[in-house]
């Protein structure tokens, strides 16, 4: 597991959730899945503009970042799908979310809204055909990220034990650049047959003052 490196400084956005959320339904949740899936309702639907703000299903089934979530834990990670509707089921069934599933020509949409006032009166304005609700965006093939060894391991797996005296050098490397860059560049590293992490710090050194994107010139014969 990457460690977090920490909530960054200045203006970042925010998700408001109601304190009934912590007080009243936290402590009923027995499985994380519901858990997960309620939560990433609450993201989604409050980055959503205007009215209604909902989700279908299918497009619930394509969220990676979603999806990547139900699978580490080992007891939905062959299936995170199936993970994800239990989930919703659950939270359907408690009542956190409202569902709609409407008959179409190319067979039923299943429509998700968290039961808030405004969830409700979409709802209501839509069994009385007062509203119509519309499939909102193209559904996404699913990605599941796969889990990115810490730095450490890295070092470890690519170049041989962790002498003390590198540790802070790495945490260092592991605040200031990307995991995938990492990785990336230990790959380049044993690719080359240089194995010492100066080369690996060159390189993403260079990666940050020139761009990682840049071409990079052929390493010298010795």
């Amino acid at each position: 597991m990457t460690p977090f490196p920490g909530f960054p400084a200045g203006k970042t956005r925010f998700t408001p959730l109601p304190d009934l959320l912590f007080s009243e339904v936290l402590p009923e949740i027995g499985d994380l899945a519901e858990l997960q899936v309620t939560l990433y309702m609450f993201w989604f639907i409050n980055r959503q503009k205007g009215y209604p703000r909902y989700m279908t299903l299918a497009e619930l089934e394509a969220e990676g970042v979603l999806l990547t979530a139900l699978a580490a834990n080992p007891a939905d990670a062959a299936d995170p799908v199936a993970a994800l509707r239990r989930g919703v089921s659950q939270a359907v069934a408690r009542g956190t979310l409202l569902q709609l599933v409407i008959e179409g020509v190319e067979g039923p949409t299943t429509y998700l809204l968290i039961n808030t006032p405004q969830g409700r009166r979409a709802v209501e304005a839509v069994k009385k055909g007062e509203l119509a609700l519309d499939t909102i965006g193209p559904v996404r093939e699913p990605h599941i990220a796969r889990s990115r060894p810490n730095i450490f391991a890295l070092y470890e797996q690519n170049i041989g034990l962790l002498q003390p005296l590198l540790a802070q050098e790495l945490e260092e490397a592991a605040r200031d650049y990307p995991p995938e860059w990492i990785e990336e560049a230990f790959q380049l590293a044993v690719a080359r047959n240089v194995r010492h992490w100066r080369y690996i710090r060159a390189i993403l050194e260079r990666w940050a003052a020139e761009g990682k994107d840049a071409v990079e010139a052929p390493r010298r014969r010795r």
